[in-house]
């Protein structure tokens, strides 16, 4: 019985969830077949559809979508990698952090578009510059939640876990990764936003497949309807994504005793 009240719950919020999109398509709908808005500049969810189905009836969509996926999955793969190790090792080590710490933050505000010439020069036009660009999206969200984490752990803790004879590698498996885990699952998941962000970046170098050059194309030949067809699709993926890490999170962190707003 318990299963299934949570089963009618999830169902219930993604259904409230669901209201303002389908909202806002319907109107647009409506607006755009009752003349208040231009097709030219807002085209009907409709013609989306059938733009979309045109894209995917000649296999093109799924060729798209396939090499935008692979690239955000490694690029995210390796810049949270790198994150956790970095994050972790300056988290923990005050030294470290008065080494790293600076220029990483510094390398933080750096804008996606100023890497692609650099990246151009040193890396040519092949996969590798458009993995590390979206690498180094991931890597700056998932670094902060990582470093923020292990900051903010209770002091307290710390000290008990001292008084009870443990060792730092014992402390940090039992007091300082579930402590942090929330903030670091939090950064994952702002990582893998700022990955798909990185990714149309990214595929302006020298693409000819994915998402990013999808919307390239659609600019150059004045599609409207491509240019937002690939806009939702990334949206869509995007969401996709985030809500597979929000169910591993909720999955690792279900032993907190926090206060659930789905309960109210």
């Amino acid at each position: 019985m318990a299963a299934l009240t949570r089963f009618a719950r999830r169902w219930r919020t993604a259904a409230i969830g669901l209201l303002l999109p389908v909202g806002f398509l319907v109107a647009v709908e409506i607006a755009v077949r009752a003349g208040l808005i231009e097709a030219r500049f807002l085209p009907a969810p409709s013609e989306l559809l059938q733009t979309l189905a045109e894209l995917a009836g000649g296999g093109e969509l799924a060729r798209h979508i396939g090499a935008s996926v692979v690239r955000v999955l490694a690029g995210f793969a390796i810049g949270s990698a790198l994150a956790l190790a970095l994050g972790a090792l300056v988290g923990l080590n005050r030294r470290a952090e008065a080494l790293l710490d600076p220029t990483l933050q510094g390398l933080r505000a750096i804008p996606s578009l100023a890497w692609v010439p650099l990246l151009l020069l040193w890396l040519g036009i092949d996969e590798l510059p458009k993995i590390t660009l979206i690498a180094i999206g991931a890597f700056f969200p998932v670094y902060l939640g990582v470093t923020s984490g292990i900051r903010d752990v209770d002091r307290k803790l710390v000290e008990v876990g001292a008084m009870a004879g443990l060792g730092r590698l014992a402390q940090v498996r039992r007091i300082f990764l579930p402590a942090s885990l929330p903030a670091v699952m939090t950064g994952l998941r702002g990582g893998l936003g700022l990955a798909w962000m990185f990714l149309v970046a990214a595929e302006l170098i020298a693409s000819t497949r994915g998402l990013g050059y999808l919307l390239s194309d659609g600019r150059e030949t004045s599609r409207v309807d491509v240019v937002l067809a690939a806009i939702v699709l990334l949206a869509l993926l995007g969401k996709l994504g985030d809500s597979v890490l929000q169910a591993i999170e909720h999955r690792a962190l279900a032993w907190r005793d926090t206060h659930d707003r789905r309960a109210d």
